[in-house]
């Protein structure tokens, strides 16, 4: 006798698993996969172009009677006034003459990072 409800136990599994791809089927057929059912539609975001037409455009729509920072797209009176568009994990170091650049955080202190930079620059680091 266990031979027979082996081969019961087999064959009830296989009807529950037709039974779940055919159910799997009609739920993506009326619920969002395709045609015109009344379920929802699932949209799938899309990838940012891996060119930089959408940066150009976001650029370029922007708008900006002052100075348009490339990085973060602010709007600033000049560009050292841009900020780093990370600051939880960058500082913004001036290195005169309206020059700023943003680097990541150098230390556990503040300014850390600018005292590097200028070790770095007169060559002692």
């Amino acid at each position: 006798m266990p031979r027979l409800s082996t081969v019961l136990s087999l064959v009830l599994s296989f009807l529950a698993l037709g039974a779940h791809a055919q159910f799997g089927f009609f739920d993506q057929m009326f619920n969002g996969g395709g045609g015109g059912g009344g379920g929802h539609q699932q949209q799938q975001q899309q990838n940012v172009r891996s060119d930089s037409s959408w940066y150009q455009a976001q650029y370029e729509g922007a708008h900006c009677t002052n100075y348009l920072c490339p990085g973060t797209l602010s709007c600033v009176h000049f560009p050292h006034h841009c900020p780093c568009a990370w600051e939880a994990v960058e500082d913004k170091v001036e290195l005169g003459a309206g020059i700023a650049i943003c680097a990541s955080k150098g230390g556990y202190r503040d300014g850390e990072t600018a005292r590097k930079i200028e070790l770095a620059r007169k060559g002692l680091l």
